[in-house]
Order: C-alpha cells, then sequence, then structure tokens
C-alpha cells in the first residue's frame, strides 16, 4: 500500500521467472496488466526483429494490441492490421529484455506494492512465478503519485519543474495554496480576479475538443480568480480604482512601501516553510546526517531563521534578538560549511570550493527574499493600469460621442489590462515558486513509472480474425 498522500506509491522490486516455452503467454499478460516497469537490458548488438521491419510499411504510429497466440506477420500486414504488428515488434523487444536461465526465462522490474499480490495470482496462472527483491543500493525506484482528488489537478504544477524522487514528498497542496496566493498580490482586483474565476469553470464545463488536453487544469484559474478577487477588496480595486468596492485594507499606489515590506515578510515565510519541508526530505533521503548538514536541510534552517533573528533584533533595537540570531546563524554556517566540505571531497581545494559555496548559499537567501518584493511591484503595476484606464474613462465621459468613447476605453483597456498582467503575473508566479520555492524542497530528479502496457485482444485461432 502507498505510505500515505503525502509520496509515491511505495515500489517493490521483483523478479518474474517463466517457464521457456510459456514466455509469450506471460510477456502478453504482463503488457495486458500495465503495472510492471520492466529493467531494459543495454544490447547493443541486438537485431531488429521481423516485426519491426514489416512495420516501416505501416501507416506510421499506431497504438499497439497483441494476443495471446503468436501471429502470421505476413498475414497481418496483408490485413493491414498494424497494430497487432506494432504489439508483436513491443513484444520481441521485451523478449530481449528477458534472461534464458536454464529452462526458464527470467526479467527484472519495478511493480506498485498495491498490484503485487494481483499481478502474482494473474502469471500463477500462466505458470510463472513472481519473487521480491531487495532493493539495490544503486537504484532508486521509480515515482507513481498515488490517485488523489485534492492533488491531482495540482500535480502539474510541481511536474513541469521535477519529478518528485522517490523518497521525497509531494509538496502539490503547498504549490497550489503558494502560487494561487502569490498570483492573486500581484493580479489584485475583484473583477479582473471574479471574470478569470468564471473563465476557469467555464473550462471545466467544457465540452470542446481543443479545450481537452488543459481541461484538468480549472482549480488554477478559479482559485487564482477567487485569491484575487480577495486581493482586490483589500486594495479597494474593481476594473481599477473605480470605487465599486471599499478598500479594506491600503492602497497600493497609495502605500507603496508598506506593500513591498509585506511582500517581502511573506517571501520570507514561504521561504522557511520550503526549508522545512527541504529538511524533511533530506531526512528521508539520507537520514539525520544529511538533514543536519545539508544546505537546504537543518543547515539551511538555522542560517536563514538566525540571519531572520538577527535583523528583527536590528529593527527593534532588541539585543538579545540580536545575539540570540547570530549564535543561531553561526550555527547554521558550521553546519553547512561542514556538510558542503564533506561533498567537495577530500583535497587542498575542497576548503576553497566550501568556502565559495558558503558564500553563494549566505548571497542566495537574500537575494531570494528580496526577489518576493516583485509580488509589490507588479501588483503596482496592476493598480497603475487601473488607475490610467479608469482616468482616461472619467475625461472621455460626457455627451454621446464621449461616452461611447469611455465606455470603449475602459473596456478595452481592463480586456488588455487583464490579458497581459495576467500572463505576466502568471509567469512570475511561477518564477518564484521554482526558483525560490523549490529549489530548497528537490536537490534531485526522481524518474517515472513507466510501466509497459500493450492491451490484448481476444482473435480466432483459425482465422486470426477478432469474433
Amino acid at each position: 500500500m502507498p505510505r500515505s498522500e503525502s509520496g509515491p506509491v511505495r515500489m517493490a522490486r521483483v523478479a518474474v521467472a517463466a517457464p521457456l516455452e510459456r514466455r509469450r503467454a506471460v510477456l502478453v499478460e504482463i503488457a495486458d496488466a500495465g503495472v510492471v516497469q520492466i529493467d531494459e537490458l543495454a544490447r547493443t548488438d541486438a537485431a531488429e526483429s521481423d516485426a519491426a521491419r514489416v512495420l516501416r510499411e505501416g501507416p506510421g504510429e499506431v497504438e499497439p494490441r497483441l494476443a495471446l497466440e503468436e501471429p502470421d506477420l505476413e498475414r497481418l500486414r496483408e490485413r493491414g492490421d498494424f497494430a497487432r504488428i506494432a504489439g508483436e515488434a513491443e513484444l520481441a523487444r521485451r523478449t530481449a529484455d528477458t534472461v534464458e536461465h536454464g529452462s526458464a526465462a527470467v526479467l527484472l522490474g519495478w511493480v506498485p506494492e498495491p498490484e503485487l499480490v494481483s499481478l502474482t495470482n494473474r502469471l500463477a496462472a500462466q505458470g510463472a512465478s513472481v519473487a521480491r527483491l531487495p532493493r539495490p543500493r544503486v537504484a532508486e525506484p521509480p515515482t507513481e503519485m498515488p490517485q488523489s482528488r485534492l492533488r491531482g489537478p495540482l500535480r502539474p504544477l510541481v511536474r513541469t519543474y521535477s519529478v518528485v524522487p522517490y523518497e521525497d514528498v509531494d509538496p502539490s497542496v503547498f504549490a497550489g495554496i503558494t502560487y494561487v496566493l502569490m498570483f492573486g498580490m500581484m493580479f489584485g482586483d475583484v473583477g479582473h480576479g471574479l471574470v478569470l474565476a468564471v473563465l476557469g469553470l467555464a473550462l471545466a464545463r467544457s465540452t470542446r475538443p481543443r479545450f481537452a488536453g488543459t481541461k484538468h487544469l480549472w482549480p488554477f484559474p478559479v482559485a487564482a480568480g477567487l485569491v484575487a478577487a480577495f486581493f482586490g477588496l483589500l486594495y479597494g480595486e474593481a476594473f481599477g480604482p473605480t470605487g465599486l468596492v471599499p478598500t479594506l485594507w491600503i492602497s497600493p499606489l497609495d502605500e507603496p512601501v508598506l506593500l513591498l515590506l509585506v511582500a517581502i515578510g511573506l517571501g520570507a515565510v514561504l521561504i522557511a516553510a520550503s526549508y522545512v519541508i527541504g529538511t524533511v526530505n533530506r531526512w528521508r533521503e539520507g537520514g539525520l546526517r544529511r538533514a543536519l548538514y545539508a544546505p537546504t536541510g537543518l543547515a539551511g534552517v538555522a542560517l536563514f531563521l538566525g540571519a531572520a533573528a538577527f535583523a528583527g533584533g536590528l529593527a527593534t533595537d532588541l539585543g538579545w534578538l540580536q545575539a540570540a540570531g547570530g549564535v543561531v546563524a553561526g550555527l547554521g554556517l558550521v553546519l553547512t560549511f561542514v556538510g558542503l566540505m564533506v561533498e567537495a571531497g577530500s583535497g587542498g581545494s575542497s576548503v576553497g570550493q566550501a568556502t565559495i559555496e558558503l558564500f553563494d548559499t549566505v548571497i542566495r537567501i537574500f537575494a531570494n527574499i528580496v526577489s518576493f518584493g516583485r509580488l509589490a511591484a507588479f501588483g503596482l503595476t496592476h493598480a497603475a493600469i487601473g488607475a490610467v484606464v479608469w482616468q482616461g474613462t472619467q475625461s472621455l465621459w460626457g455627451g454621446v460621442v464621449g461616452s461611447v468613447a469611455a465606455v470603449a476605453l475602459f473596456l478595452l483597456g481592463n480586456a488588455l489590462a487583464f490579458a497581459l498582467e495576467g500572463l505576466v503575473v502568471g509567469v512570475q508566479a511561477l518564477r518564484l515558486e521554482y526558483y525560490e520555492l523549490f529549489s530548497r524542497i528537490f536537490t534531485a530528479e526522481g524518474r517515472l513509472f513507466t510501466p509497459w502496457h500493450v492491451p490484448t485482444v481476444a482473435v480466432s485461432r483459425t482465422t486470426e480474425e477478432e469474433p
């Protein structure tokens, strides 16, 4: 069973052994089950199969199919059944990944633990056995994420950056919350936010084929639009400073410094949260030692929190807070340096390399925090564009011609602001997500679980026709 929805599904390392005379039947069952990622053997001298040669005469890419009985390739070619030929080519390639040992054929691979019992029973009917093997130290299991109605729509945000390593937690919920929060702060407008949310709901209900590939992403525009509408209430923005809603907090154009300080403070909180997730991942990847010394583990946490406490002490003139922050930051520096020294290896150059990397780590912490100032900068830009459009609308209003021109300017200006700012803000939120947050959560990339799956078809033994 899966560990939990916090991480990838548990994988079992298996060996499948089958009598040579039953190898085809067993491979067909494995292909139809679609739950085994087979280890591919590196055979540079492997000859091209007959099915692969015949397939070259076909119409191009086809969905492969297999049948239990071995077919006559020439007859399939005459009938134009290139799906079966493609299936035979797949089967020949996987047959080459088996190792013959006496009267048995053996293959190695990975199977999700929840599927292990059913696969064992299924292959036993064909005379094959499935043996669970110890996990190799040098091979990381492939990653398959468990099905989840909550995390599923959010996972493309993480998958675009990296495949979650097998031992790591799934940060999809964290990524989704932080993304819409940052987007909303930069795109704060009640009118624009609600329009975006409505477009997201329309995407969810759309039946047009051209939207089929992106339909599953509808929660993003809906959530981002609602958060943008919330910030619009805080800013007093509804299609610009139209006065349609009251200002519940601040007007960005009136208090830009306060907005900048809040943005940097929010960035510090999000970075701290990413450090926590990163520390958990380092623990799961390499135990206490890796979690303690990694720059994205406890060492980084101590350095970051110590620096934040020291800065807070300076701002509030509290000597004890400055002293405590300095001690914690110093401890973080020492732990980080030790970890970098271990990674650099032995030799005289290792000290210099670790010193340079430590300096880079410190600089990046401050640069990453300051980078969150763009939350305020683009929020100001969005408010400024809305103000310009509204001022132009007011100046044109009056008389029939002027009123028509004012309405046209208002509609066109808001449409351009919505499209342009929506695109820019979406990219900027993604940039903060990947560079400032994910760089602390992930230190490596996992490999995706890609089971071999070729559906089977039932055919007549005498006519090779589908019944």
